[in-house]
């Protein structure tokens, strides 16, 4: 009997992208399966259907599921390529050994913990808004924040449409010129902490991602990556509540 499945979870095990990215290719017509043009909800079989994304013929890829954790420095974007010839992430990670992308993103002038894998159902329940995963950010502002602003920092805002869920913001220091906050999201909208801060009348002087859930940067130097521990992954999908 064969086995099937949904040709966007097949592209995304295959470490292309995730199953969402995925089904813009798919709309997108990037995607053939045995010579056609797929559409969304086709199903294929791995071992036997020939799947072409942008010329390349598909290829799932082999040794198990892998979770990275990488120290992204800023001046990097999140992409495993560039039109625009821009640093990668995926200069950071060439020797993996196998085909990861990005869970979520992290712009490029921004810095901290960005997690890798090839593992499709995973990237979509850490990075879907229904699961609400917090992520935390140590933030450095110009100038000394105020309460009216920390006020405006915790308020809902429409970013693409949609009102956002409200972000807990704590002072960790204050100096005369400048403050440095920690700012907890329950979900990831398209800078979001940097679009607050210009609604507070604040300059984003630095932004660093600490924390995903329970999982925090620890030692690493920006750059570096290491392998998340079997311990770490379960955490991180007893979390997302979809396994």
């Amino acid at each position: 009997m064969n086995e099937t499945v949904r040709l966007q979870k097949f592209i995304a095990d295959c470490g292309i992208a995730s199953r969402r990215k995925a089904e813009e290719f798919i709309q997108a017509g990037k995607v053939k399966v045995n010579g056609h043009i797929a559409e969304i909800g086709e199903k294929v079989d791995p071992k036997r259907d020939s799947v072409i994304f942008c010329g390349k013929k598909l290829t799932h890829v082999g040794g198990g599921n892998r979770y990275i954790m990488l120290y992204k420095p800023r001046g990097y974007v999140t992409t495993m390529s560039d039109e625009l010839d821009r640093k990668c992430v995926a200069e950071l990670i060439s020797d993996v050994g196998c085909r990861v992308y990005p869970v979520g993103r992290l712009d490029r002038d921004s810095e901290g913990l960005l997690l890798l894998t090839n593992d499709g159902n995973f990237a979509n329940a850490i990075t879907h808004p229904s699961r609400r995963i917090s992520k935390a950010y140590r933030v450095s502002v110009r100038p000394k924040v105020t309460d009216e602003q920390i006020t405006v920092l915790t308020s809902s805002m429409m970013i693409d449409g949609r009102e956002t869920y409200p972000a807990e913001v704590r002072v960790v220091s204050n100096e005369p010129d400048k403050s440095v906050l920690e700012v907890i999201l329950h979900e990831g909208r398209n800078r979001q902490i940097r679009r607050l801060c210009e609604a507070a009348g604040l300059e984003t002087v630095r932004l660093k991602r600490i924390a995903i859930g329970q999982l925090t940067l620890g030692h690493l130097r920006p750059g570096e990556y290491r392998e998340l521990t079997k311990d770490e992954v379960s955490l991180l999908k007893r979390q997302s509540g979809r396994f």
